[in-house]
C-alpha cells in the first residue's frame, strides 16, 4: 500500500480554497449593499393549468396531459383511460 503523500498539504489547501471562497461571498454581499441592491422580490403566484375554456386531461398509460376545448374528450384510441384534471361544473359531463 503506498503513503498518502503531501496530506497535510491537501488539506490546508482545501481550507484556503474555502476561506478565499467564503471571502468572495461577503465582499459580494457588502458591494450589493453599498450599492442598495437586493434580491428578487417576491410577486404573485403565476397562474396555473389552463386558460378558460380549455380542459386538462391526462392518461396514465400513455403518461402525458393533453388539452382540448371545454366539454370534448381527447381521441378515443385504445386504451381510453383520460382523466379530467380541470375543475368544471358537475353539470357539464364531457361528450
Amino acid at each position: 500500500m503506498t503513503r498518502r503523500g503531501h496530506y497535510g498539504f491537501e488539506r490546508r489547501r482545501k481550507a484556503d480554497l474555502q476561506r478565499a471562497k467564503q471571502e468572495a461571498k461577503r465582499q459580494r454581499k457588502t458591494e450589493r449593499a453599498e450599492a442598495g441592491i437586493t434580491g428578487p422580490e417576491i410577486g404573485e403566484a403565476p397562474e396555473v393549468g389552463p386558460p378558460p375554456g380549455v380542459w386538462e386531461w391526462f392518461s396514465p398509460s400513455r403518461g402525458r396531459t393533453v388539452t382540448s376545448e371545454a366539454g370534448k374528450r381527447p381521441q378515443t384510441e385504445p386504451p381510453d383511460d383520460w382523466v379530467l384534471l380541470t375543475d368544471v361544473e358537475p353539470d357539464s359531463e364531457p361528450q
